[in-house]
């Protein structure tokens, strides 16, 4: 683990893994740091950033120094259901990579309770955990430069949903039901439907 500051009323947290990431977010978050502003998540670090002056930042050394960042704590998270239709660009791609039928990547990737890690890309947009091995693929050789909003990809280790119309190169299994809840909504407190720690599942539609 490595601390890092940037500016001064915030530090840059580094770890080795994304089960490190949210036992450190836990530990920071639970241990009533004065003048706590914000806990940025991503794949290996958590950004703390705290109000002018805050006592806090001098805090964050000793918390994290007794946290078991090797065991993330069961935190209360909020689940979020997503209609979605299988009837993505690459869904054949992914199943004949991964050895399936496209109805066994249906099930399967359907089938499996994600969590939110992580958010970044683009606003709404959130990287999720709990994707079965065999669909674990790599990015696309050549990205697209539009992916429409909606669409629901698989890249590495993650899936995600792409809150609105951008270039992009994971492969595309799904999109969100035409009834589907915006991911991100400017004028909605909060303006992201996903946060991390949220347990998401995949409801098939047709």
């Amino acid at each position: 683990m490595r601390l890092r500051r940037c500016g001064p009323d915030a530090v840059l947290v580094e770890v080795e893994s994304l089960g490190e990431v949210a036992a450190a977010r836990a530990a920071l978050a639970s241990a009533g740091l004065p003048g706590l502003v914000e806990l940025v998540p991503a794949a290996r670090t958590v950004l703390v950033s705290f109000q002018p002056g805050s006592v806090g930042l001098r805090q964050v050394q000793e918390v994290l120094d007794g946290a078991d960042l090797s065991s993330p704590p069961a935190v209360a998270s909020t689940e979020v259901v997503l209609p979605v239709v299988y009837e993505g660009l690459d869904l054949e791609l992914v199943a004949e990579t991964a050895g399936l039928s496209v109805e066994e990547t249906v099930a399967l990737h359907s089938s499996a309770i994600y969590t939110v890690a992580f958010c970044g890309f683009a606003p709404g947009f959130a990287y999720l955990t709990g994707l079965p091995e065999p669909l674990c693929q790599p990015r696309l050789e050549t990205p697209r430069t539009r992916v429409p909003v909606g669409s629901v990809g698989v890249a590495g280790e993650f899936t995600g949903i792409y809150p609105r119309a951008s270039p992009g190169g994971w492969r595309l299994v799904a999109r969100l039901a035409d009834d589907a809840a915006a991911l991100f909504d400017a004028t909605s407190s909060p303006a992201a439907l996903l946060s991390p720690g949220d347990q998401v599942r995949f409801e098939v539609v047709s």
